[in-house]
């Protein structure tokens, strides 16, 4: 997932903020880029320590101009969910420095710790891998910061829903007539927001007595707000679209048995499980893209639209 190249790839001013970051005596000796993420530029660091060892750091940032834009309120939020997790037992990467605004380094960028273990995007081990992921997220359900983050946003509205060609149009219509409707009242709960296999880290070397474990969960950068159905949803559509629909479908069922609490009608669910599965239309291409580059060569636009339309519709019917 990584290629070696020369830290001359971090570019001058970052590369001397980062370096005024270190502990007396540390420099950085090698730069590798990692691959997965669709936003931002990442790069792992080594830096050699006075002892004679080496410690990782991880460098985000953001370069294309769309992201750039954003990218002030998304590492404010990043670097402030990274300092409330401290402590938590929520296995998050400790904040080290962060520039939002870019008034030290060419590009705004944020340094952190660097988490071992690797995400998984295969479907191996996924009976033992989707509980571990809802007991964590449950885990980050019941945090209580001292600081809120801001309220979530809405990814889509019924009127830019982008229906995926041959998609059944009667389900789409359906569900986009639901999500026309107010949300439903719920109660508040810290997310990540982008809770989801591609932002989880597995530790394959050192599995817990059961197996395989959670080494991190990063990306922090959207951090926000919300109903926990939100992040349930979130995470059901987009196994729904490396694994399967029933995969989708499964994880809201793997929440609850871990201790979660959802919404209590099944149309308040279904609202937020909707609502989500319609806001991935619009990404699915993106999505493929970063995927295909992180080894799922299988996975191509068409084959994640029909994922999306199988589980789409799988959603609708169950309410019928």
């Amino acid at each position: 997932m990584t290629h070696h190249d020369e830290t001359a790839a971090v570019r001058p001013l970052t590369l001397a903020w980062v370096s005024r970051h270190l502990e007396a005596g540390e420099r950085i000796v090698r730069s590798d880029a990692l691959h997965g993420g669709i936003t931002a530029e990442m790069r792992r660091l080594t830096v050699s320590t006075r002892d004679g060892g080496t410690r990782t750091l991880v460098l985000r940032t953001f370069v294309d101009p769309f992201y750039v834009e954003r990218a002030e309120d998304g590492l404010n939020r990043e670097a402030g969910a990274l300092t409330q997790l401290t402590g938590t037992g929520v296995p998050a990467p400790a904040l080290i420095a962060v520039d939002p605004t870019a008034a030290h380094c060419e590009y705004p960028s944020l340094l952190m710790t660097h988490l071992p273990g690797r995400m998984v995007l295969d479907d191996e081990q996924l009976e033992t891998r989707v509980p571990l992921l809802a007991r964590q997220l449950v885990a980050i359900h019941a945090l209580r910061p001292t600081e809120r983050p801001r309220v979530y946003e809405a990814l889509t509205t019924a009127d830019t829903v982008v229906v995926p060609k041959g998609a059944n149009g009667a389900a789409w219509a359906a569900a986009i007539d639901v999500i026309r409707r107010p949300a439903p009242p719920y109660e508040g709960r810290f997310l990540h927001r982008d809770y989801q296999p591609g932002n989880v880290l597995f530790d394959v070397e050192h599995p817990g007595p059961a197996g395989v474990r959670i080494a991190g969960v990063v990306d922090w950068a959207a951090a926000s707000w919300g109903p926990a159905d939100l992040h349930v949803a979130h995470c059901s559509t987009i196994l729904a679209l490396l694994h399967g629909p029933a995969w989708g479908l499964r994880f809201s069922e793997a929440y609850e048995e871990a201790g979660g609490v959802l919404a209590a009608a099944a149309s308040e669910r279904l609202y937020w499980q909707v609502r989500d599965g319609l806001a991935s239309s619009e990404e699915v291409q993106q999505v493929a893209q970063a995927w295909r580059k992180a080894g799922r060569t299988d996975l191509t636009t068409r084959v994640l639209e029909e994922r999306l339309d199988a589980y789409v519709t799988a959603l609708m019917a169950a309410l019928g």
